[in-house]
């Protein structure tokens, strides 16, 4: 037995998400889904039972939480290191990017493909290894508390490296698009 009709339009709110991009998750027009919400339409079983399955799915990966895939180890650089260290970091962690530190705050970023920019940019490998980080750093990854869900992880992983996760202000770990991998043991 399917959920009441009526209750789509509420999920679909909880989950923040329009009205289209719902319709394009369950493969129907949006038009289809503004007549269910205002009642203008009775849908077929089969596109109601699409919709829950894709309301359903989203609900559960939204419990999942930023504690929950987080990888604890966070490893950093400080912004008076070297590119040459930070480079050295990442090929023996395994790590394509790291925050950058000035003492215990966190202040930017560098990534493989921050040190592979400058190189196209003509400066030489030698003299880019012998640079402070600071002086070719981007921009700070985004914080989450270790309570946000993975939608909103999702979300500023769109745009970024990494999200770094904190608990009472404090860096707890970091999450990267490898760790949603970890997403998938929780469904």
């Amino acid at each position: 037995m399917l959920p009441n009709i009526e209750d789509i339009e509420r999920r679909r709110k909880s989950l923040g998400l329009t009205q289209k991009s719902l319709a394009i998750l369950a493969n129907v027009s949006q038009s289809t889904i503004a007549k269910i919400e205002s009642k203008k339409v009775s849908p077929s079983y089969a596109i109601a039972k699409k919709i829950f399955d894709i309301l359903e799915s989203l609900e559960k990966k939204s419990q999942i939480t930023a504690k929950q895939i987080l990888t604890p180890k966070v490893i950093f650089i400080q912004k008076s290191d070297r590119v040459e260290k930070a480079a050295r970091l990442m090929r023996e962690y395994g790590y394509s990017q790291l925050p950058i530190f000035d003492r215990n705050r966190v202040i930017g970023s560098i990534s493989e493909r921050t040190i592979l920019d400058q190189i196209s940019k003509g400066k030489e490998l030698s003299d880019l290894l012998e640079q402070k980080v600071k002086d070719i750093m981007e921009e700070a990854f985004p914080t989450v508390t270790e309570r946000e869900s993975l939608p909103v992880v999702l979300a500023l992983l769109q745009n970024n490296h990494a999200v770094l996760v904190t608990r009472k202000g404090k860096i707890v770990g970091i999450i990267t698009k490898a760790d949603l991998l970890k997403a998938a043991n929780f469904r």
